[in-house]
């Protein structure tokens, strides 16, 4: 097996095994080749693997991994005659049978591109420019597309943002898709290249769009092609802040799905690529997300460094300067983005630090969400979210719980599985309270809720 074959097929036997928040990639294959010991269960999935692929049973430490030395998996007949195999295989069965839904787990999401299978062939986009020419045409449309094709466009493309905004991406997304493929007819006409390039910036633009409201409906491979082809689309119009924009959508999708380095990595390949194109708005929108990426991956210092860059840049901002698609960063959404990164260095500290980080994440939090626009219904079920998530941290179970209930409310309004995916890590988090009431009524509401 390849690597890469061997990370694709330990995220396939994860989410069989009802195992949430486990996808690798070929460069953590190489990295446990060279000695680095991944975490549990995976050296019991690899063991797994390789043990059907040779047609011999093996046993972790046959391959030098730490792990239960003979147990199969739960589905295997071959099931060992022995008290820990049969309760490891329990075990099993029961996460994959209670399991709340998620989009994480789906074929879709198994079939994203990961680490460098989707860095390398993005690297090209730095140094990429519009191969557009004032003979640009086509003879599948007649007539000439003009500024007015253009702004068609834009309007429309602020239309779908507005309805994400509002309702989620579900019940919009194959509308936007339609209006997509309208758009995408346009440049099969005939058109100067100044004309060509904002017509293809303004399609890229609109492409981010139907990207993001599948994304947000939980179609991941199909969002990442969507945000890929955008891309391009960018690159022929000359536009790298845009496509800055675009790279960071994608990295949030990585973040979503765990693949937290890959996260970072699309936001560094965002910065680097557009460094001189960037506005205020958008350095200090990165810089945010790199404090929350850091955050997950353990890098605190390198956390607080990115948020203190990404409240530098906020200060520049002039909003008529910005382009249309980053009006939504203002300053609500860079508190949230800050207080979820808060948030997440408090679950990674202890003691006073821990204390601290929960602070500043309620404090940010709820500026967040005490100044948000009433139209962003979903930005304010993650922010009820964020604050349930911050209180969990330190234990204060009565706060989640009445933070959990305001996101449901939400949650009833709008169409939207990335809500829903978060329920379901609010949902794991709350688990050590489960033996007061106010904790086991805050799973049951959110298992309620999902299962609707």
């Amino acid at each position: 097996m390849s690597n890469v074959e061997l990370a694709r097929a330990i995220t396939t036997r994860a989410a069989e095994a009802g195992e949430r928040g486990i996808g690798t990639d070929e460069s953590r294959v190489r990295r446990w080749l060279k000695g680095e010991t991944p975490r549990a269960p995976v050296p019991q999935l690899i063991c797994d693997i390789i043990s059907d692929r040779l047609g011999t049973p093996l046993t972790c430490a046959d391959l030098g991994l730490p792990g239960p030395q003979h147990f199969r998996s739960a589905g295997n007949p071959d099931l060992p005659w022995q008290a820990s195999s049969t309760i490891g295989a329990l075990a099993h069965i029961i996460r994959s049978e209670i399991m709340l839904p998620t989009t994480r787990t789906t074929l879709e999401a198994r079939n994203v591109h990961t680490g460098h299978e989707l860095l390398d062939p993005l690297q090209s986009w730095v140094a990429a420019s519009s191969s557009l020419s004032e003979t640009s045409t086509s003879a599948a449309r007649t007539g000439r597309i003009g500024m007015s094709d253009v702004e068609g466009i834009r309007a429309v493309t602020a239309t779908f943002r507005d309805l994400d905004n509002r309702h989620g991406g579900v019940l919009s997304r194959k509308a936007v898709i339609g209006q997509l493929d309208e758009a995408v007819g346009l440049l099969s006409g005939t058109y100067s290249a100044g004309t060509g390039k904002a017509l293809f910036s303004a399609v890229a633009d609109l492409g981010s769009v139907a990207g993001w409201m599948t994304f947000d409906a939980g179609r991941h491979t199909s969002a990442q092609r969507l945000f890929v082809t955008a891309l391009h689309a960018a690159s022929e119009g000359g536009d790298k802040a845009l496509g800055a924009h675009i790279l960071q959508c994608m990295a949030r999708q990585m973040s979503h799905l765990h693949h937290y380095e890959d996260a970072l990595d699309l936001v560094a390949l965002a910065q680097y690529g557009a460094r001189r194109r960037l506005t205020p708005a958008s350095t200090s929108m990165l810089n945010a997300l790199e404090a929350r990426f850091h955050a997950i991956l353990g890098n605190l210092d390198d956390s607080e460094r990115a948020a203190d860059h990404a409240q530098d840049a906020f200060t520049r901002i002039d909003p008529v300067e910005e382009p249309q698609y980053m009006q939504f960063f203002d300053e609500p959404e860079l508190c949230a983005t800050l207080g979820v990164a808060h948030q997440i260095a408090a679950k990674n500290s202890s003691g006073t630090h821990r204390t601290r980080r929960a602070e500043k994440s309620v404090g940010l939090i709820t500026q967040a969400l005490t100044h948000r626009p009433e139209h962003r219904v979903r930005s304010k079920a993650f922010d009820h979210l964020g604050l349930a998530r911050t209180h969990i941290a330190v234990g204060e179970i009565d706060g989640a719980h009445e933070e959990t209930r305001s996101a449901l409310e939400l949650f009833g309004v709008i169409k939207s599985r990335r809500v829903a995916d978060r329920l379901v890590e609010l949902h794991d988090e709350a688990e050590p309270f489960t033996d007061g009431h106010v904790g086991s009524d805050l799973r049951q509401l959110i298992a309620t809720a999902l299962h609707k």
